[in-house]
């Protein structure tokens, strides 16, 4: 049986992509310049924007630093998704500055990542993911993961 892929929030990411087609969408303010993650379609959220702009759709950029980090060692409430007879795995939370757009944008470590592996200031980059798989759907996300470090 074929499973349907599925964002858990439709709009939030670009579906289906990998590498540098994956992004977070946001928007952008045009009288201001703000910029908004998780999107904003109803007005600006900037208390000092002069108004009358529009919201604008952007790509938010793929690659940050780590702002802050922790695990998560307890089973969170519904409407997450668990099998409640399945042992609980923690998970590893990064909060992400974006210094283009001037915000920290939170988010599951991508799978393997623990927060051993992990520092302040740490360059990551955005990766597609998974949240959950149930008979029919497999729940899309977004990750973070550690850029390669590569020798020179």
């Amino acid at each position: 049986m074929t499973r349907t892929r599925t964002p858990v929030v439709a709009g939030w990411f670009t579906e289906g992509g990998a590498g540098e087609d994956f992004r977070l969408l946001g928007t952008r303010c045009s009288a201001c310049t703000a910029v908004f993650f998780p999107r904003e379609d109803a007005f600006c959220r900037n208390p000092a924007c002069p108004g009358g702009g529009e919201l604008l759709e952007v790509p938010l950029s793929r690659r940050g630093r780590v702002w802050s980090y922790t695990d998560g060692r307890y089973r969170p409430p519904a409407p997450y998704v668990s099998d409640p007879e399945a042992a609980w795995q923690p998970y590893t939370l990064v909060a992400v500055e974006l210094a283009a757009e001037a915000m920290v944008v939170l988010g599951q470590a991508a799978p393997g990542v623990a927060v051993t592996d992990l520092a302040v200031g740490m360059k990551v980059e955005l990766v597609p993911g998974v949240l959950h798989e149930d008979a029919g759907t497999v729940w899309t996300t977004w990750h973070w993961r550690p850029v390669a470090v590569v020798a020179s």
